[in-house]
């Protein structure tokens, strides 16, 4: 099997095994996150209802525009940390359950994990 679609295939093995503990509800929704290569994602979902309350990602103009040094480092993740903490308050959300979706928590995912905590999000 190739290297990567074997890494790729780990991932989602550790992704679907997170997903049976972890799961959003209305008083405490699920901030999912994505680490691609040149980007971070974030989300605030409730799965119950199937809605997504807020996003940010470092696609964003507010976001990327402020971090200034690129979107694949770990100030570009901090300043998505920040800013889908300022949203998911402004949806009347402040605790959470943190969904790193696979990946380690480790270098962007928990710059990210940090800012939204320090920005005021309880998880």
């Amino acid at each position: 099997m190739d290297k990567f679609k074997h890494k790729a295939l780990r991932r989602q093995r550790r992704r679907i095994g997170t997903r049976k503990r972890v799961t959003g509800t209305p008083e405490r929704p699920r901030l999912a996150v994505y680490r691609s290569l040149n980007h971070i994602y974030a989300q605030v979902i409730d799965d119950l209802a199937g809605v997504t309350l807020a996003s940010a990602s470092t696609r964003d103009k507010g976001v990327s525009l402020s971090t200034g040094t690129g979107t694949g480092n770990a100030l570009a993740a901090e300043a998505v940390g920040a800013a889908i903490a300022e949203r998911a308050k402004k949806a009347g959300v402040s605790k959470v359950v943190f969904d790193r979706g696979g990946f380690k928590y480790h270098g962007r995912v928990k710059a990210l994990a940090d800012a939204a905590r320090k920005a005021g999000l309880e998880f």
